[in-house]
């Protein structure tokens, strides 16, 4: 649905004081995991059209009348005529952000600098924006000649005054609610793509729309996914030569990864990309897909599904980057499904084309050239974090270079041209391999790191080195800016036969195994260690670090740099923060009290600059964040944009306080040691990924140890019969018996009564 709201009409405020009292009573309550407001219905969203529609398939909604923009500036179809030409000069227009990462090189470098080192210290609010929301934020608004357009969660657009704030339209795919139980990573959602007048987002249950950019009215939609759970999709849409391209993820759950490319004008499929191959009794869809297929193997006498059951991975969940004039689309692979490649291939191989960067025509999409960066993965090492291009002198030689820090720990920079490997050398603790072999492009890896056998701890972990958040290259420093992390992670296989579970992860993992390893370090150690973000500045010609900022918590934003010597980062326990893009001096901190995932972006309009960031976190962080170091555990996580000038003086929102202290649960429930070791297992492979490991909620997903009596009363009928499925809560009775639910449910108690008694113990908590 879409409502538009036109000049001088009134945006609806609602006080962060109230969001995060519905937040806090809800968790304690109903426990709703949607999270957002609904928004009043006015025009209903067209219905679904399949896949591989064409363009007569696709329905199209006429758009509804509308004020016309004020006459001090284009109107809003005036300026989102945005064309390739327009984009590969973006830097005639340095006022704006035209496209994902500003340019079509996704440097995320703005020239603007009228803020600058000098005068970043006097940086106040200009104004903020609801969201509505208490998930994770990530988006990267577009903004074009004063109009901003943004994404919240589940694929919810608005577009916005960017001098004021003044919301002009909102829409709402109206994604269902249970569709969360297929995210691995949260509801969240990256940004739009605006093209000829258009707005083009994709919602959350795969969905890819394109609304008119005046009132938000669907022009046409189609399903990319031919509605089939577990795909989802959180990345933004890129618009390449007319065409939109979009990927998708779900490889954690199982699914056969693709991106595929739409005629911007009616949404008709014009080419797709298979990123792994399919059935081998089956044609090949590609040439590209002929040479993978050589690559995966079952080996002989394997008994558990094959691959192509399970799906095979290869999602292209977030990096997409063009070069138009190589008219190249290089797109980012992501990890296998199932993650162990012992399960997934045991026969051997590279199973290409995992973790890789793809080189595509995006007219054709044929595949030019590949570089995979962990060949057979086998620790959830994608390759779809973002890719920047540059042009740099390299040993005398002014080369084209792709610049990526990929999941595994490595940077690499690759000649773009050709694919070949330039350099790769370790931007973050790496264990699994010891180098990268620049004469067969391959790393060498260290056997300790194999989990074949036992299970072990490896760094970095799943959620990488470096994740999603995008990093920045600044041409005027020559540096790269990455927010990496320092991560550890646990790897165990299964060492059994694989049995498919239908819509939920298939990783090959043994969560039991995962458990057992941090209740074991728990015991010997006292805690378990911690994680650490670090801001690094990373010279990618020498291939060593510049400067580094260490961060309290892991899972922070993404980086923007600029012409004011500039770079800007919020972090997860709720900093927004500014450095001299040369040295790494702090020249601005403001407190929001709410974690940062999302980079920032800036723009101007009538000569005055301003720097937007969305606040709100979570992503991968509800299941791989620190209750101890994110602000979430703390604050409210009131979803909000912020926009900052110079001698900004508007009012902060109000954040609020958690109220941190565990009711007594029910008495009458008593387990006995080993049932409460069984039940701990069993919410590690299953209720963990959202609600937290040991029941530590790390903020964004309620916090079971503080369920009320009405959550406690109703707790089979919520998780076995979805009675809360509409807001997120989806039913789990596919995957486990009522046996299963008394252990789960007697484990989650004993967890309150432990965690409260300490917390009387040491006065944190007063009764």
């Amino acid at each position: 649905m879409s409502y538009w709201k036109g000049p001088g009409s009134v945006t609806p405020v609602v006080a962060g004081l109230a969001i995060g009292a519905v937040f806090v009573v809800s968790a304690l309550v109903l426990s709703p995991e949607r999270g957002d407001a609904p928004a009043p219905a006015v025009a209903e969203a067209p219905a679904p059209a399949g896949a591989d529609a064409s363009a007569a398939d696709v329905e199209a909604v006429p758009p509804t009348p509308v004020v016309e923009a004020d006459a001090a500036r284009p109107s809003v179809e005036a300026a989102t005529k945005i064309t390739k030409a327009r984009i590969v000069a973006a830097d005639d227009e340095p006022h704006n952000w035209l496209a994902h990462g500003r340019t079509y090189s996704e440097q995320r470098y703005s020239p603007l600098d009228q803020i600058n080192t000098d005068n970043v210290s006097d940086l106040g609010l200009a104004w903020s924006y609801e969201m509505y929301t208490n998930r994770g934020l990530e988006a990267s608004p577009i903004v074009v000649d004063g109009y901003m357009f943004l994404t919240g969660n589940w694929g919810i657009t608005h577009a916005l005054d960017a001098r004021t704030g003044e919301e002009l339209w909102t829409f709402d795919p109206e994604v269902p609610g249970e569709w969360g139980r297929y995210g691995c990573c949260d509801v969240v959602n990256r940004g739009v793509a605006v093209w000829d007048g258009k707005v083009y987002v994709a919602s959350f249950d795969g969905r890819l729309h394109a609304l008119d950019a005046k009132t938000g009215d669907p022009v046409w939609q189609v399903d990319t996914i031919n509605n089939t759970p577990p795909y989802t999709i959180t990345g933004a849409p890129r618009v390449i030569n007319g065409k939109v391209i979009i990927g998708n993820g779900g490889a954690e759950l199982g699914v056969r990864g693709y991106f595929t490319a739409y005629d911007a004008n009616t949404g008709e499929q014009l080419w797709r990309f298979y990123t792994v191959p399919g059935n081998p009794d089956d044609p090949a869809e590609s040439p590209a897909l002929e040479a993978a297929m050589a690559t995966w193997s079952m080996g002989e006498g394997y008994e558990g599904p094959a691959w192509w059951e399970v799906g095979g991975g290869g999602t292209t969940w977030d990096s997409m980057v063009f070069d138009p004039e190589l008219n190249t689309l290089y797109v980012g692979t992501g990890n296998g499904s199932p993650w162990s490649r012992y399960v997934r291939s045991p026969g051997g191989g590279d199973n290409l084309y995992l973790s890789s960067i793809l080189a595509v025509d995006p007219d054709t999409g044929e595949l030019k050239w590949h570089y995979q960066t962990t060949p057979g993965d086998t620790w959830d090492y994608t390759a779809t974090q973002h890719i920047i291009l540059a042009d740099m002198e390299i040993d005398g030689e002014m080369r084209k270079v792709a610049m990526q820090a990929p999941k595994n720990g490595f940077f690499y920079v690759l000649d773009r041209v050709t694919g070949e490997l330039i350099s790769a050398e370790k931007y973050t603790i790496v264990d699994w391999a010891s180098h990268v072999d620049l004469e067969t492009g391959r790393p060498v890896e260290n056997t300790s790191s194999d989990y074949e056998d036992e299970t072990k701890i490896v760094m970095p972990s799943a959620i990488g080195g470096h994740n999603w958040h995008p990093m920045a290259f600044n041409p005027d420093t020559g540096l790269v800016y990455i927010p990496a992390m320092e991560t550890f992670g646990i790897y165990a296989d299964s060492n059994e036969v694989h049995e498919i579970r239908e819509r939920w992860w298939n990783t090959g993992m043994k969560w039991d195994a995962y458990y057992d390893t941090i209740i074991d370090t728990i015991e010997a150690e006292g805690d378990l260690p911690y994680n650490r973000g670090v801001l690094k500045a990373w010279d990618p010609v020498k291939q060593e670090e510049a400067w580094a900022i260490i961060h309290k918590d892991h899972w922070n934003g993404g980086v923007l740099t600029t012409g004011g010597n500039l770079v800007f980062q919020g972090t997860g326990d709720g900093l927004f923060r500014a450095y001299r893009a040369d040295n790494g001096e702090q020249l601005l901190e403001i407190e929001t009290k709410t974690g940062i995932i999302a980079p920032p972006i800036t723009y101007s309009v009538d000569g005055e600059q301003y720097v937007s960031v969305l606040l709100g976190w979570g992503g991968a962080a509800i299941t791989a964040g620190d209750a101890r170091t994110a602000a979430a555990a703390k604050y409210g996580n009131e979803g909000r944009l912020l926009v900052f000038k110079v001698g900004g003086e508007a009012a902060y929102p109000e954040v609020v306080v958690k109220n941190l202290d565990i009711p007594e649960p029910p008495t009458d429930v008593q387990l006995t040691s080993a049932e409460i070791r069984k039940g701990g297992q069993l919410f590690m492979g299953t209720c963990a990924l959202c609600h937290g490991a040991l029941a530590v909620s790390p903020g964004v997903i309620p916090d079971l140890r503080r369920m009320s009596p009405v959550i406690h009363e109703n707790f089979k009928s919520i998780v076995a019969d979805g009675m809360l499925a509409h807001q997120g809560m989806a039913k789990f009775s596919d995957l486990h018996s009522d046996e299963d639910l008394d252990l789960i449910y007697g484990y989650i108690v004993s967890r309150a009564r432990e965690d409260r008694k300490a917390a009387l113990a040491d006065g944190s908590q007063d009764g």
